[in-house]
């Protein structure tokens, strides 16, 4: 239907194998994705887009380590390796990813001082990515998601696609996850809470 589209979120060769910031297993979502694609009038790519001195970067912090937790302006955030990069190879989609099934191409994370793994919100949970009006100006109504990774990119992307009114489902099975201190269970049992719908 033409109120559907697909939301791919950050297969990007640093979140895959060999990448800065490698999630287990990341390239496996890659053909489940590409054949998804043909289900679906409308789908949308995000693509992290950090520059060099991003200050969500544990290197830009003395006396800080990857994946320590660090009060910002915003709040709580997790510190990581440098990672997609703008520009680098790191930051480029997955080679075999089926970039030419896109409509939209959304670059996130491009703020210096401002971390955004959600799709529609910068970390404040307030600066807006534009996604939402473009969805709403193509009369979209429903989303399903999928990529990298499950308990950071993709659930803050379902659950602020929730709470904007989306109806929201999630392929756990073109999802892999970070899993950060128990962080795949929370997210899964939040996204349920809101009424996402998970799929395996």
């Amino acid at each position: 239907m033409t109120t559907d589209a697909f939301l791919v979120i950050d297969v990007q060769n640093d979140f895959c194998p060999g990448g800065a910031l490698a999630v287990p297993d990341g390239d496996a979502v890659v053909p489940g994705i590409n054949a998804l694609m043909a289900a679906f009038p409308t789908t949308i790519l995000t693509q992290d887009w950090h520059p060099a001195d991003h200050a969500s970067f544990a290197s830009q912090h003395a006396g800080k380590s990857p994946y320590e937790l660090m009060q910002l302006s915003y709040g709580a955030q997790v510190l990581w390796p440098d990672h997609c990069v703008q520009g680098r190879k790191g930051a480029a989609f997955h080679p075999d990813l089926n970039q030419n099934g896109a409509d939209l191409i959304l670059r996130k994370g491009f703020r210096r001082t401002i971390d955004s793994y959600s799709a529609f919100f910068e970390n404040d949970q307030a600066t807006p990515t534009g996604l939402t009006g473009y969805l709403q100006s193509r009369g979209i109504t429903r989303l399903t998601l999928a990529g990298l990774a499950t308990d950071f990119c993709v659930a803050y992307s379902a659950l602020d696609a929730a709470r904007l009114g989306f109806e929201v489902t999630v392929r756990l099975d073109l999802c892999r996850a970070i899993d950060l201190e128990g962080s795949l269970t929370s997210q899964c049992n939040a996204m349920r809470a809101r009424g996402i719908r998970l799929e395996t």
